[in-house]
């Protein structure tokens, strides 16, 4: 008799004594500060590419402590991804960093988020703009295959800190052409302009800068930002999304949501 699914044998590990509960089936520590995991998906679940879910452990006293995480793998994934910070006193990923094969976390199958197709106009062109962990609910859009049926061109503009710091986007970027799913949609439409702020890396700086300087658009070969070509998502820090917002409404692209489709759009959900 076969072997059941990996994930569905570490499923039945252990008893589920926490609410919501699904089970780690992977772990991936990209760097000193950033890791990544993957889990079981709730056979309930459904969700657009981009949207999160609020995930999290049990407190000593019982009680769930959660926080809102993109969730980085794409809509028709038998399993949940996710792109996480390390914060060595942080209530959370102080504790979620430790998360082993096998171990469980809660998971509140209850998807929201602005980060979608749907909340965007038809257009030309994607721009997916982020800083760090941001590129998480991106790294979900780029292996939807919507994403390249709705667009000619998709670009994304990752700012990290260090190089290392964009190894987790860089090697979903690199595997999308291989990919037997979206390779052939993905084709030549992808465009990659990852920058640093801390360490040399051949593109530093911030992306808003770039794009205030016009050097982003030259390096790519793309005109300026148009309201009847281009559609920008963002999903950053505080910083970042109130620079990428003014630069979009400079440019003449106006802010859309979910029950009103326009040029851009921001995820609001992880700034304090």
């Amino acid at each position: 008799m076969d072997a059941a699914p990996h994930s569905a044998t570490l499923a039945t590990k252990a008893q589920k004594i926490m609410p919501d509960a699904q089970t780690v089936t992977s772990v991936h520590h990209w760097t000193d500060t950033l890791f990544s995991f993957r889990v079981t998906r709730p056979q309930s679940l459904r969700f657009r590419s981009g949207e999160f879910v609020m995930i999290g452990l049990l407190k000593d006293d019982g009680k769930p402590l959660l926080r809102a995480y993109s969730i980085a793998s794409p809509s028709w994934d038998d399993e949940l991804e996710f792109y996480s910070i390390k914060v060595p006193d942080g209530p959370l990923t102080s504790r979620l960093q430790k998360i082993e094969e096998g171990d469980q976390i809660i998971l509140r199958p209850k998807p929201v988020g602005t980060l979608v197709l749907d909340a965007l106009l038809p257009g030309k062109r994607l721009w997916m703009i982020c800083t760090g962990t941001g590129v998480a609910p991106f790294a979900s859009l780029l292996r939807d295959p919507e994403t390249w049926e709705c667009y000619d061109q998709v670009i994304l503009a990752h700012t990290c800190r260090t190089k290392g710091e964009l190894a987790y986007g860089a090697e979903i970027v690199d595997a999308l052409p291989e990919d037997p799913l979206i390779g052939e949609l993905v084709g030549d439409k992808l465009k990659y302009y990852p920058t640093t702020t801390r360490e040399p890396s051949g593109i530093e700086g911030r992306i808003s800068d770039h794009i205030r300087n016009g050097r982003v658009f030259k390096a790519l070969d793309v005109p300026a930002w148009a309201p009847e070509t281009d559609r920008v998502m963002v999903c950053g820090n505080l910083a970042l999304n109130k620079d990428i917002m003014a630069l979009c409404e400079a440019h003449g692209l106006q802010e859309g949501a979910n029950s009103d489709p326009k040029h851009f759009v921001v995820e609001k959900a992880f700034i304090d």
